[in-house]
């Protein structure tokens, strides 16, 4: 095993302190949030069973880090009732309205603004 799959190989924990594997090596019976999604199961609750971690230059740690959890303990994802979904329509929809003008895009407004594209521009600049 290379020295990078070497850092990442801990199957009894005793390094990281959960059951850690390389990237794409996990064991069967063990799947990330995505993965259990795409069944239609979430976590439920239950503890992370272990990790995948591969390098990354990217990471301040070096490390990029996947939890895994158990298939057999994970739980139905509970359906969408029309309250969830029209809680969901009233967020997206205060996400695509400006607070300074009122007006409704039909895109998601950038948070780093809080406002709209025009009313940003039409503030005066501070320069001093």
């Amino acid at each position: 095993m290379p020295t990078a799959y070497a850092k990442c190989y801990d199957p009894s924990g005793v390094r990281y302190g959960l059951p850690t594997y390389p990237w794409k090596f996990a064991p069967e019976g063990l799947a990330t949030r995505r993965q259990l999604r795409a069944r239609g199961l979430r976590p439920g609750g239950q503890p992370i069973a272990a990790q995948l971690m591969r390098r990354s230059r990217r990471r301040k740690s070096g490390a990029a880090i996947a939890y895994l959890y158990r298939v057999d303990r994970a739980l139905p994802v509970r359906p969408m009732t029309s309250r969830r979904c029209g809680a969901l329509a009233l967020a997206m929809l205060a996400r695509r309205t400006c607070p300074v003008c009122g007006v409704i895009y039909n895109y998601c407004l950038p948070t780093s603004l809080g406002m709209c594209l025009l009313c940003h521009d039409a503030q005066p600049q501070n320069t001093t």
